[in-house]
């Protein structure tokens, strides 16, 4: 799958709507009872990209951004305004955001997350894209350091230490994120003067596996 490590221009997603959605499969049975399955494990995100122009000059930066990735050929990096970070949205970010392992004396690469915690069920979703000198990492609650305890790979979100973390240490990141995503259309429809009506162009972004 084409990709490239490029973000979408960070003040245009800020005014787009979106967030993640689940396919669930519903029987309802004769009784009146369901059943509910889902052959996701995990949920995929969907953007308007179209809801953050403003002016003519974003329309132009978006439609080059568009042919660079040559419509929905290559995927690009989007930052998600209402869920970019490992933190409270309010907070900074640190070293004991997110629980991401144990160590088992052993294992030295580790993959990023972040875990979304409702009453005792807890999601956890794996980041493919952390943002590059982002990432704090801690082993047992106290902070390591990149370059000397660890490195980081912000192509898969892969974290390697030189040494294994000791069985059962608990090892914490915090990070900024951005969703792996690629335009959801091969044409984008514009117009001057409806734009500056008020109507905004519809352009379809979702996420995808990496």
């Amino acid at each position: 799958m084409g990709f490239h490590e490029v973000r979408f221009p960070a003040n245009l997603s800020f005014g787009s709507v979106g967030g993640p959605e689940r396919r669930t499969d519903v029987v309802t049975l004769a009784n009146g009872f369901e059943e509910r399955n889902t052959p996701w494990a995990h949920s995929r995100r969907r953007y308007d990209a179209g809801m953050g122009m403003r002016s003519l000059d974003d329309i132009e930066l978006m439609i080059a951004f568009f042919e660079a990735r040559k419509g929905q050929l290559y995927g690009f990096r989007w930052k998600d305004w209402s869920d970019y970070k490992t933190c409270k949205a309010s907070a900074a970010i640190g070293f004991e955001d997110q629980l991401i392992a144990y160590g088992d004396g052993e294992t030295t690469v580790f993959q990023l997350n972040k875990n979304y915690t409702s009453g005792e069920t807890t999601y956890v979703r794996p980041i493919k894209k952390p943002v590059f000198s982002t990432v704090k990492l801690g082993v047992g609650g106290q902070e390591a350091f990149e370059a000397i305890d660890w490195e980081v790979d912000t192509l898969t979100g892969l974290v390697s230490f030189g040494t294994p973390p000791g069985e059962g240490a608990a090892i914490t990141a915090g990070f900024e994120f951005d969703v792996p995503v690629r335009f959801d259309t091969d044409s984008i429809s514009t117009s001057v003067a409806s734009f500056q009506a008020g109507e905004v162009p519809n352009v379809p972004v979702v996420e995808v596996r990496v």
